[in-house]
């Protein structure tokens, strides 16, 4: 085989001859070149990768370790959250139904004070859900999750105004229930007949006219005799031509008199309630039987007990 060489400066060409065998040798050597030099290339990377997967899968390892730590963390604290918030929505349901329960009795007691007490009126309204309210508008947006605190707000706020309304009332009907008490009214016996009236009448010892400054009760002997109002005890003893007294002071310049008693059940300073039995009837003084004299001295002035008598207790 013959070669053939040129050159570019001066225009000749060179021949080689190659024998048969050098030829073989040359043709292998050039088809073997690109095997060999992509064999060692691949062994190169192969030891690379593999250097490199080491410190891959370690690296990928540590990073899995901590991120399985952590979300084990973030799950772990998920659950104590929702764990306290679960046990905060009872505590708040526990809470709302107290307050529901509590404003029921309320209104309840309300209502029932309001109709034994035969009251009308928008201020003691207790089956009103809502009470008067107003104000400027100040917007907020509507968020869906404070409803249920709203809630509670809401029933705190109708707690508050049910208690309001209830001080007041306990206020009218305890000023109400002190004025019926000290409110002159009905006879001061339980049985028995008026036996004598207020005013001009003969006197029955000297047969003269005099004036009669009470009214007379005819009755059975120890008979009860009771106050006709609330007050305070200030004279229980004998007094002439009274024989044995006892006065009561209602206040407001209110006076009441219980005379020729047979026997005295309060003294001095005891507090009586109306229609509290006071004395047994007897004849003690000035009597011709057995009676209570009767007498209402309003403003240090005696005064017809016959209107007190006959009208009726608040």
């Amino acid at each position: 085989m013959n070669i053939i060489f040129l050159s570019n400066k001066k225009e000749i060409s060179k021949t080689v001859r190659l024998h048969a065998g050098v030829m073989v040798v040359v043709v292998v050597a050039l088809l073997s070149l690109p095997l060999f030099t992509g064999f060692a290339g691949y062994k190169h990377a192969l030891n690379a990768d593999a250097g490199e997967d080491v410190v891959t899968v370690g690296l990928k390892s540590q990073v899995q370790s901590d991120w399985q730590e952590a979300l084990t963390h973030h799950e772990n604290e998920i659950e104590k959250v929702k764990e306290d918030a679960k046990n905060q929505f009872k505590a708040l349901t526990v809470r709302m139904a107290e307050l529901q329960a509590r404003l029921t009795r309320l209104d309840a007691l309300g209502e029932r004070l309001v109709d034994a007490a035969d009251l009308r009126g928008e201020e003691f309204n207790f089956s009103q859900e809502m009470p008067p309210l107003g104000g400027p508008h100040d917007h907020l947006q509507n968020y869906a999750e404070l409803d249920f605190i709203q809630e509670l707000d809401r029933l705190a706020n109708q707690i508050e105004v049910r208690e309001e309304q209830l001080g007041v009332l306990d206020s009218v009907l305890a000023n109400r229930k002190i004025e019926e008490e000290v409110f002159l009214a009905g006879r001061p016996i339980r049985k028995g007949w008026m036996s004598s009236r207020f005013g001009r009448r003969t006197d029955p010892f000297t047969g003269q006219l005099a004036w009669h400054k009470g009214i007379d009760f005819a009755g059975k002997e120890g008979s009860d005799i009771v106050s006709v109002a609330s007050g305070v005890v200030t004279w229980s003893g004998k007094r002439s031509g009274y024989g044995y007294l006892v006065e009561i002071n209602h206040g407001k310049g209110y006076i009441t008199r219980y005379g020729h008693c047979k026997k005295m059940l309060v003294k001095a300073g005891d507090i009586v309630r109306k229609g509290q039995v006071i004395a047994l009837m007897g004849s003690t003084g000035r009597s011709t039987g057995p009676h209570v004299h009767f007498e209402v001295i309003k403003d240090g002035k005696q005064v017809d007990p016959s209107k007190y008598v006959r009208r009726e207790s608040l």
